[in-house]
């Protein structure tokens, strides 16, 4: 464990600049491919754990980097998204998932309600509560999760390199859509590759939705982050992109 002024971390999720006066809360929900061992790797290849199955490869280190250029609060959980999707209620039969793709996944299969619950209550339901904590230490909060994809989806090139996603508030959304070329020079869309009919904006709905805080999710290409210098200059570019929607939103933040 972390013990530093500016790292608190426990086994199931870490915050780190918890100090920080942005307004601005990152996630990171996917940004570990780490199995405690009781799970004895859910049954995985060694393959199969490091793949985007199991995380969102390149997404905490973008997410840190955006925390440290905004000075926001950075809230990333501990555990892989197969123990847990932590961008999922306990509800959704897809936060323990049987099969991601074309793995399947043998240390989910056949769990009985006992045991989501359990797993819910040790890996969710910290994540869940440390959020909502931390935005409740701020003054009209606005939350920035961070996620990345695969170039190919079931045998299909995706031409999306960023994904500018939203629920029913697409305000920040659609102020970063406005000043793109701006800021980035890749192929950037709306609730592409993914959108609110595919179960992915939970955190936002659960954080953000009926507060009225401004969100947007933020999904980015892996090839495009595999390296830290692309991983660092991803954060730097986005980090300008959303504080300059921010200053666009100004008197709109609830």
């Amino acid at each position: 464990m972390n013990h530093s002024k500016n790292v608190l971390d426990s086994d199931t999720v870490t915050v780190l600049n918890p100090e920080g006066q942005c307004s601005v809360v990152v996630v990171c929900e996917h940004a570990s491919c780490f199995i405690p061992p009781a799970f004895n790797d859910l049954g995985l290849s060694e393959d199969a754990l490091q793949s985007h199955a199991a995380w969102d490869p390149g997404a905490l280190a973008v997410a840190q980097g955006l925390s440290q250029r905004l000075g926001a609060t950075l809230v990333a959980s501990n555990v892989s998204r197969l123990v847990y999707d932590c961008n999922r209620p306990p509800s959704a039969v897809d936060a323990m998932p049987q099969k991601s793709e074309a793995i399947v996944v043998p240390g989910n299969a056949n769990l009985t309600p006992e045991q989501r619950s359990e797993r819910a209550g040790k890996y969710y339901e910290p994540f869940r509560a440390t959020l909502a904590g931390v935005i409740a230490t701020k003054s009209a909060p606005v939350l920035v999760t961070v996620h990345s994809f695969t170039p190919i989806y079931y045998g299909q090139q995706r031409a999306v390199e960023i994904g500018i996603l939203h629920d029913t508030d697409a305000r920040l959304a659609q102020a970063m859509m406005d000043i793109a070329p701006s800021y980035i020079q890749n192929k950037v869309e709306l609730n592409q590759p993914y959108g609110p009919e595919d179960g992915v904006t939970h955190t936002l709905k659960e954080h953000a939705l009926d507060a009225g805080y401004l969100n947007v999710m933020l999904e980015i290409r892996n090839d495009l982050i595999q390296s830290a210098q692309d991983q660092d200059t991803m954060a730097t570019r986005i980090a300008a992109w959303v504080a300059e929607a921010l200053v666009s939103l100004q008197g709109d933040t609830q």
